[in-house]
């Protein structure tokens, strides 16, 4: 490959990688928000939230597609680049992190609405199922609403 077309292959990979780090590092501030939203059950500011995160997603998927043509179609500009991709690893660890105390938090709050329900329809929050594997749903006597 020419001088030139490599060095506009380099060019191009170190600036996929800097808007991947760039937008890493928003999905991260993203999940902050997102983790205060579930805390303070705010619904709009979780959608908000969900909806940029989104965005976010794709435009790493579009990226990451990006950088591994570059990467495959120059070579030795991703062994120079290499850690520049560790630190965009590095952070989407911290943002695999995030989104599992999120996912704990919602979690949490379905046990809590479902322990809601089963107390006021009289219905057990987990099903049970007989030893020929049907399935039963045993009632209170007195369920303490109707729907």
């Amino acid at each position: 490959m020419n001088k030139p077309m490599s060095s506009e292959l380099s060019e191009a990979l170190a600036a996929t990688l800097a808007e991947m780090r760039e937008t890493v590092d928003a999905l991260v501030a993203t999940l902050g928000e997102e983790h205060q939203a579930l805390e303070h059950a705010d619904t709009p500011a979780l959608d908000r939230a969900g909806a940029t995160k989104l965005i976010q997603m794709r435009k790493l998927d579009r990226l990451d597609a990006e950088r591994v043509q570059l990467s495959n179609a120059a070579p030795q500009a991703a062994d120079r680049l290499k850690p520049a991709w560790t630190q965009v690893l590095q952070s989407l660890e911290k943002c695999r992190l995030h989104n599992q105390r999120n996912g704990g938090l919602v979690n949490q709050r379905l046990a809590q609405v479902r322990r809601a329900l089963s107390a006021l329809t009289g219905e057990r929050d987990e099903p049970v199922y007989d030893p020929a594997g049907l399935l039963h749903s045993p009632q209170r006597s007195q369920p303490l609403a109707q729907a």
